[in-house]
């Protein structure tokens, strides 16, 4: 049964999906409504540091935080997602304790305390659909939905989540799971 669309649900690719944007992607959905839905890629690591993107931010110094690519839309940009128990100023709650912003005092209170540094993800760019635009890629058959889970977030390898997710579903997709990372993704 799928998950209706709306914030705070995981679009996960279908394996027929061409789309080098989208190819194996698990996408967590921020924001969905009449004009449009908005939502990062959360299984794209990239090789870049947060400390390249964020030199300003003399605390994360040090850290191996890989920012991840949210997707083709203003890759210019830097979004945060938090998993934080409540909403700070200049945050958005997503869903379940998972917030989303820029708010540099949340990341820098993230970082001092080590037993929390899988409760950020820092992402360039985003995933942006005008208004009806991913209700149609939902009747084309592109997408599953299911709700988003923080645990398989933040805490499960990247790289596997997308099989991982295809395994959950149905037995019909588990000779996708192990398919090879798409060499476009990167």
């Amino acid at each position: 049964m799928e998950t209706p669309l709306g914030k705070g649900i995981f679009l996960v690719a279908n394996p027929s999906l061409r789309d080098p944007n989208f190819r194996q992607a698990v996408i967590l959905l921020c924001e969905h409504g009449q004009e449009g839905a908005l939502g990062v890629v959360v299984n794209r690591p990239t090789k870049i540091n947060i400390t390249e993107v964020l030199p300003q931010v003399p605390i994360l110094e040090g850290q191996h935080h890989m920012v991840y690519a949210g997707g083709p839309v203003q890759q210019n940009n830097l979004l945060i997602l938090y998993r934080i128990p409540e909403g700070l100023e200049d945050t958005h709650h997503v869903f379940d304790g998972v917030y989303l912003g820029g708010n540099m005092n949340v990341v820098k209170d993230l970082v001092q305390n080590p037993s929390s540094l899988e409760n950020f993800r820092a992402f360039i760019g985003y995933s942006g659909w005008a208004p009806g635009q991913l209700e149609h890629e939902m009747q084309t058959g592109s997408w599953f939905t299911l709700p988003a889970d923080p645990t398989a977030m933040f805490e499960t390898d990247a790289s596997r989540l997308w099989g991982n997710i295809l395994r959950s579903l149905s037995k019909d997709f588990e000779c996708y799971a192990d398919m090879p990372v798409d060499p476009h993704m990167n």
